[in-house]
């Protein structure tokens, strides 16, 4: 009888440690600018990508990684053009992307605007601009496969490039 009296007593225990336990939040490490056109931010990121405000004026969020982040168009070479996308709202926040194109070809595609609200949202975008843009290259039109694990990033990616080629 002692026995079951301390295992339901340790049980009860255990549970009431179990409920009351409190994750932390991490911190999102994220440099977001909101402004109108022509101001700037740049990000230390490990890659050479720079980023700056959208010429829409809306928010621009920059975040380590390997693609393209921020308006391209003030790298613009002889011939090319700067196309902006229209925002898409995802689950996870909206999502806009630049195409610049030379003679009719999608040359190089940046990420404006990305869900950046937690690390996770982060992560995703991280690990599914890649694979976007570089299917975006080699396709050259808005027929392109999302990323799996990115099913809404990448739906909203598709939907801000058909906008922009649209344009």
């Amino acid at each position: 009888m002692r026995r079951v009296i301390l295992a339901v007593t340790g049980t009860i225990a255990g549970l009431v440690a179990l409920l009351s336990f409190k994750s932390h939040v991490p911190s999102v490490p994220v440099a977001a600018t909101t402004g109108g056109s022509g101001g700037s931010s740049s990000s230390s990121a490990p890659s050479s990508s720079s980023s700056s405000s959208s010429s829409s004026g809306g928010q621009t969020t920059t975040v380590p990684g390997e693609f393209p982040q921020g308006s391209l168009a003030s790298k613009l070479t002889a011939g090319e053009t700067a196309v902006d996308g229209k925002a898409a709202n995802t689950a996870y926040g909206p999502v806009q992307i630049q195409l610049i194109k030379q003679n009719s070809k999608i040359v190089k595609v940046a990420v404006l605007v990305q869900p950046a609200n937690t690390l996770h949202d982060i992560q995703i975008g991280a690990f599914a601009f890649p694979k976007l843009i570089s299917e975006t290259l080699a396709a050259q039109s808005g027929k392109i496969d999302a990323v799996s694990g990115a099913s809404y990033t990448s739906a909203g990616y598709i939907a801000s490039l058909q906008s922009a080629l649209d344009k």
